[in-house]
């Protein structure tokens, strides 16, 4: 799979995703976060993660949080031509939320592999090695995928905080 050219509006959205990452992770969340916009550049939609333990919903990530609120607002043809952004490559329930929303591209800053050089084996985040490209791959439909960039920037965000 070939690997679709990066704007500087793709960094700059990242490090906007990243900066949510950072707003959930002084807010007691985990560290990650998500923005989506519309093919005119505009951010329609941002979600940091909600997974609060121990009484939070695991599944409150990011990137489901952002589906779950355009789901609702826009159509099948504007979510089609919408990128979501998002601070680490979405997990395998992300990827499947994406899909069922229709949301024709992702962009991502940390991968899955390398958030699990920060995470180790903590039992908040039992990484799944599913990338995203393998589930949109299942699908009927594409989905344009760019990533992992900025991996550094995205992984400061999660130094020190799988290990206290």
């Amino acid at each position: 799979m070939t690997q679709e050219s990066v704007s500087e509006g793709d960094l700059a959205f990242l490090r906007q995703a990243i900066d949510l990452a950072r707003a959930a992770r002084a807010h007691g969340a985990h560290p990650f976060g998500a923005l989506i916009i519309d093919e005119n550049g505009q951010v329609i939609v941002t979600a940091r993660n909600n997974a609060v333990p121990p009484k939070g919903d695991p599944t409150q990530h990011a990137e489901r949080l952002a589906c779950s609120l355009v789901g609702r607002q826009f159509t099948p043809a504007q979510l089609a031509t919408a990128t979501l952004y998002t601070s680490t490559e979405p997990c395998a329930m992300c990827a499947g939320a994406i899909y069922w929303t229709g949301i024709g591209r992702v962009v991502y800053a940390l991968s899955e592999k390398g958030l699990l050089r920060y995470t180790g084996s903590h039992e908040e985040n039992p990484t799944l090695d599913l990338p995203c490209r393998e589930v949109f791959a299942r699908g009927q439909k594409p989905i344009r995928v760019t990533g992992p960039l900025l991996e550094d920037e995205a992984g400061q965000v999660h130094e020190g905080f799988w290990t206290k």
